[in-house]
């Protein structure tokens, strides 16, 4: 099992990059399995099988250095991003419950500005114009696609909106513990907690799949998220946060295919034009990464 240890990596754009929209997709996946499990389970079972599953996972691939992958210098920041990323999760999950896929994370998709300014703030990062640029015309991209004052901004979107605040947070954690933590420590504890609270909520909560369907779902939700996650983590080892921050909106993208092949969800002239503006923004931000000269 020597291919689980992942050394300290020095900085890369390109493969920073890559694993993020890579991390993104697998998240669209994620979340396209958890809207329909909502509707066949509730949100708490889906909570508990996104989490759970995770563990599982997690817990197999260590099992034979499991002693060593416990071990963490920053216990205090580990639990402090459990808590933020189960947080977000809980949030959008119920946002997926209520709106349409696109939409929730349209909305969500407000991170990458708190991502970039946090990273400033908190991680001395630069912003440089090319990242301000890039996030600015993929903030407006997503504007487009959410129209504010339409029935988007329902009272529902309370919930991907508070998403988007704590998975920031929890994104700015990872990246300061990524740089000296492995890889799989930081991924079993983002699992571990959630698996924990939600095993102990379960029966209280939450409503038994009775369907082959909604056990196989289970099954890809627990594996995605894992995957999806250990990407995530790879990618803020490698690269600072306001790099990637414009990527997460490959999600948007995402979202809005998956809605339509499997919601009938079918973007419209404006998701289009929007959709665009961030397919262009973000390659112009890893053109700038991974090609220009340091100014």
């Amino acid at each position: 099992m020597a291919f689980l240890h992942i050394p300290r990596p020095r900085t890369d754009a390109g493969r920073g990059i890559a694993l993020m929209i890579g991390t993104m997709l697998l998240f669209s996946i994620l979340d396209s399995c958890a809207k329909e499990l909502t509707t066949r389970i509730g949100v708490p079972t889906t909570l508990w099988a996104r989490y759970a599953g995770q563990t599982l996972v997690v817990l197999l691939l260590v099992l034979p250095r499991l002693g060593v992958t416990l071990r963490t210098r920053y216990p205090g920041l580990q639990l402090a991003r459990s808590v933020c990323l189960f947080a977000a999760t809980f949030c959008f999950f119920n946002g997926l419950s209520r709106i349409g896929l696109a939409e929730n994370t349209a909305i969500m998709d407000l991170n990458p500005v708190l991502i970039t300014l946090g990273g400033a703030l908190f991680l001395g990062e630069k912003i440089g114009l090319r990242r301000a640029l890039g996030i600015g015309a993929a903030l407006i991209g997503a504007l487009i696609i959410i129209r504010p004052g339409t029935e988007v901004f329902s009272p529902a979107a309370i919930f991907p909106l508070g998403a988007a605040l704590f998975f920031s947070a929890y994104t700015l954690i990872t990246r300061f513990v990524g740089r000296d933590e492995d890889a799989w420590t930081s991924l079993l504890y983002t699992a571990a907690f959630g698996g924990v609270v939600m095993t102990a909520l379960l029966p209280v909560v939450g409503q038994m799949p009775t369907d082959a369907v909604s056990f196989g779902l289970i099954a890809v939700i627990g594996c995605v998220a894992a995957a999806g996650q250990l990407l995530l983590i790879r990618a803020l080892q490698i690269s600072e946060a306001g790099t990637l921050a414009p990527f997460t909106y490959c999600g948007l993208l995402f979202a809005t295919l998956w809605g339509a092949l499997i919601f009938s969800e079918y973007p419209d002239a404006a998701t289009i034009l929007g959709a665009t503006i961030i397919v262009v923004s973000g390659l112009y931000v890893w053109y700038r990464e991974t090609h220009a000269k340091p100014a």
